[in-house]
């Protein structure tokens, strides 16, 4: 079971990068009407959301700066954005570092139980599924987006 687990992270995430720097730079920004946020907000919270929920960050990982969080968690938006802003080159980049360090967790901590159910997520290993659901659900957004751009400006 643990091994599935490590496989579906490679798979999930290695899907995410690919269609994520297949995507043109300019449509990357728009904000399509009916969306609430772009692609470049999609890339940066899959990276906030997982480092936060896999490996406690802001508190406890400094591997992304803290100011990821005012610009990537939930209930944010590009609207908002202020101060320097990474690009989804970078985002890429440390999606790629983030994986590498997800293959890293030791398989005994998949069993793990988290001190409070998290989203009916009992054990760590359920949490790596959740954040891995949560990746693919925001991978169909980033898909859905495209396509209405791309449509948009064909008219």
């Amino acid at each position: 079971m643990s091994e599935l687990i490590f496989k579906n992270m490679e798979l999930t995430r290695s899907f995410f990068i690919k269609n994520v720097v297949a995507i043109d730079k300019d449509v990357i920004d728009v904000q399509p009407k009916g969306f609430n946020n772009n692609i470049h907000w999609h890339v940066g919270h899959v990276l906030t959301a997982t480092e936060s929920l896999l490996f406690g960050f802001p508190k406890s990982s400094t591997n992304l700066p803290v100011s990821y969080m005012e610009l990537f968690a939930r209930g944010t938006k590009p609207a908002d954005w202020q101060g320097d802003v990474p690009s989804v080159a970078v985002l890429v980049s440390q999606l790629k570092d983030q994986l590498n360090r997800m293959k890293e967790i030791p398989v005994e901590s998949l069993s793990v139980k988290l001190k409070e159910p998290f989203l009916g997520q009992e054990t760590f290993g359920e949490l790596v599924n959740f954040v891995l659901l949560h990746e693919n659900l925001h991978l169909g957004h980033i898909q859905a987006m495209k396509r209405v751009i791309e449509t948009e400006k064909n008219r």
